[in-house]
């Protein structure tokens, strides 16, 4: 999973990839490195099931963005 330094997992990395999006800044993540490889593996596994990338209206690209941020 992609984490943070201090262990919080990356929900909104994980929803951008789900939904096939720019993933956003992953410097402060403690292993950058998962991120392509979660990429790859969700990605494929979805578009191999019929899943194809859609644009998403801005509301879902602004929810997104804003996953897992405290409020």
């Amino acid at each position: 999973m992609p984490k943070t330094r201090s262990g919080k997992i990356m929900r909104r990395v994980i929803a951008g990839i789900s939904n096939f999006t720019d993933v956003g800044d992953i410097t402060t993540l403690a292993n950058p490195e998962v991120v392509e490889q979660i990429k790859h593996h969700v990605q494929s596994e979805k578009l191999s099931r019929g899943q194809v990338p859609r644009e998403l209206s801005a509301q879902e690209q602004k929810d997104i963005e804003a996953f897992g941020k405290a409020e």
